[in-house]
């Protein structure tokens, strides 16, 4: 697979997991904690697909990076355990969900099988 996984999480520790993940599967990545730097890292690198944590902390969410992504025709999911909140903005981005926790391995292998061969 040529091209760059993204990793958009605000948790420290999860993020550092779904890293630990797609190292260990041979996997590019680039792994963010803010729509800002995730937008950049789609200016700058090839980001083949995406993983995105629904809430962002601060007030953030992810929907201007899953908007930047559709643009491009570049497939994501959603990796989020604040169903609660972030229920119906869950359905208007129309990607698949995988729930927290979750095993950082079946979350990054997931996005992979989204990216273009």
């Amino acid at each position: 697979m040529n091209g760059t996984l993204l990793l958009v999480e605000d948790e420290a520790l999860i993020l550092m997991d779904l890293e630990f993940a797609a190292e260990d599967a041979g996997y590019d990545y680039c792994a963010v904690r803010s729509v800002q730097a995730a937008l950049e890292a789609l200016e700058t690198r090839d980001i083949v697909a995406a993983v995105l944590d629904v809430n962002l902390g601060g007030g953030e969410t992810c929907v201007p990076i899953a908007e930047a992504l559709g643009g491009r025709g570049i497939p994501y999911i959603l990796h989020s355990g604040d169903l609660d909140r972030n229920d119906e903005l869950v359905r208007t981005l129309d990607a698949e969900l995988i729930k927290k926790p979750a095993r950082s391995e079946t979350v990054v292998e997931r996005a992979m099988t989204l990216a273009p061969e």
